[in-house]
C-alpha cells in the first residue's frame, strides 16, 4: 500500500500542470523536480552537488532567502527561453520546517498565454480609447460645423429631436451684404489670395456680428446675410443690424489702409418679418425666408460703394440715434417706390466696437 501511494504521489506531481522544485534550506539543493521545471530548464538535469542557482540561475537567491528567512512568501517573475520562445513564469517560494529538516516548495506557473491575453486586452482597450477620442473629436467637430451653419438653440432642438420647427419671427431685421466688383476681383488677383481673404473678412464679420448679438445666417459666394432678433427676441433689432452694418463698413476702411486688395461693400438693411428653419435632409442648411430678404437684398443692389442703404420702413427707428441721410424716393422692384435713406453713423458707434476686431 505505501509503494502504491509513493508511485500515486509521484504520479501526480509529475503530471501536475503546475512547475515543482523541491530544495533543502539553506543551501538550496534540489531533491525534486517535475517533468516541466526540466522542460524550462533543459541541459540542468543533474542535480548532484547543484545548487538551486546554478539550475535556475534567472532566480535571485538572495532576496529568496531574505523572504524565507523572514518566514515569507517569495514571488517574482521569471523569463526563460525555450527553443526560440519566451515563456514568462510566476515563481512562488515558500519555506516548510518539518521533522526531518527544513525545505523549501517552489511553484512556477507559466502566465505567457495569461500575459499574452493582457497584452490583448491592453491593445484592444488602447484601440478603443483611441476610437472613442477620434469619436468625440469627430462629434466636436460636426457640432461645430453645424453650429456654423445655424443658431445654437435651433441646433440644440435638432439634436434633441432630430427635426426643427419653422418659426416665425416678426420682429426681425436683416443685412444683406456683397462686394463691388468681385468676378473682377477673383479674376485679376490669385484665386488662393481672394479666398483667403475673404474668409479673414468673413470670420471679422462673423465677431462683430456675435459681439453686436446678430447671427450670420449664411455666405453665398461674396455676399453676406446676417440678421437681429433670431433665434432670441430682441427689441432692438433695427439698431443691433444697423450697428453691425456701420462696423463692418469700418473694418473694411481700416483693412484697405495697409492691404494691397482694397475690398468694398454694399449694404442693404430691411425688416422682417421672416420665417426660420432648417432645409435639407442630408446637407443642413439653416435659413430665413421672407420678404425682408428680399427687400434687404435689393437695397443692397442700389447702394452705392462703401454706402449702406435702407427704406422707410426702418427709419423710425432709426433716425434718432443713428446719423441718416434720405436719398430720396426710388422704385425697389417688387415692391414699388419707396422712400430710401443712407445710414452715415452713430454717435455712441465707438462704444459698439470691438478692440480687438477694429484695432481702437
Amino acid at each position: 500500500m505505501s509503494f502504491q501511494l509513493d508511485t500515486f504521489n509521484k504520479l501526480l506531481l509529475e503530471t501536475v500542470g503546475v512547475g515543482l522544485v523541491i530544495a533543502t534550506y539553506p543551501d538550496l539543493r534540489p531533491v525534486f523536480r517535475n517533468h516541466l521545471v526540466l522542460e524550462w530548464f533543459p541541459g540542468r538535469e543533474e542535480s548532484g552537488a547543484q545548487s538551486l542557482e546554478a539550475q535556475i540561475p534567472e532566480l535571485d537567491a538572495l532576496a529568496l532567502r531574505a523572504a524565507l528567512e523572514a518566514g515569507k512568501t517569495y514571488k517574482a517573475p521569471l523569463e526563460v527561453k525555450v527553443k526560440r520562445r519566451i515563456h514568462a513564469l510566476s515563481l512562488a517560494a515558500t519555506r516548510a520546517d518539518m521533522d526531518d529538516g527544513s525545505w523549501v516548495i517552489i511553484e512556477l506557473h507559466n502566465v505567457t498565454k495569461v500575459q499574452e491575453l493582457e497584452s490583448m486586452i491592453s491593445s484592444y482597450s488602447g484601440m478603443v480609447e483611441r476610437q472613442n477620442r477620434m469619436l468625440k473629436k469627430e462629434k466636436e467637430r460636426a457640432e461645430k460645423l453645424l453650429l456654423n451653419i445655424m443658431p445654437e438653440s435651433v441646433y440644440q432642438e435638432l439634436k434633441t429631436f432630430g427635426v426643427t420647427t419653422p418659426q416665425r419671427f416678426d420682429e426681425a431685421s436683416i443685412l444683406m451684404l456683397d462686394f463691388v466688383g468681385f468676378t473682377t476681383m477673383s479674376v485679376e488677383h490669385d484665386p488662393t489670395t481672394i479666398v483667403s481673404e475673404l474668409n479673414d473678412i468673413f470670420t471679422a464679420f462673423d465677431r462683430i456680428a456675435e459681439h453686436q448679438g446678430c447671427e450670420r445666417i449664411k455666405t453665398m459666394g461674396d455676399a453676406y446675410v446676417a440678421v437681429s432678433g433670431l433665434p432670441e427676441a430682441n427689441p432692438d433689432h433695427a439698431q443691433a443690424i444697423a450697428r453691425l452694418a456701420l462696423l463692418c463698413l469700418r473694418y473694411l476702411k481700416r483693412r484697405n489702409e495697409s492691404q494691397k486688395i482694397k475690398w468694398r461693400c454694399r449694404i442693404g438693411l430691411a425688416p422682417g418679418p421672416v420665417i426660420g428653419s432648417v432645409v435639407g435632409i442630408q446637407k443642413y442648411v439653416y435659413d430665413i425666408f421672407g420678404p425682408g430678404i428680399n427687400l434687404a437684398a435689393r437695397l443692397e443692389a442700389l447702394a452705392g460703394p462703401m454706402e449702406i442703404l435702407f427704406s422707410e420702413e426702418m427709419h423710425p427707428r432709426l433716425h434718432a440715434q443713428f446719423q441718416i441721410e434720405e436719398r430720396g424716393a426710388a422704385e425697389v422692384r417688387g415692391f414699388g417706390p419707396r422712400r430710401i435713406y443712407k445710414l452715415l453713423g452713430a454717435d455712441d458707434l465707438h462704444l459698439q466696437s470691438d478692440p480687438t476686431i477694429l484695432g481702437d
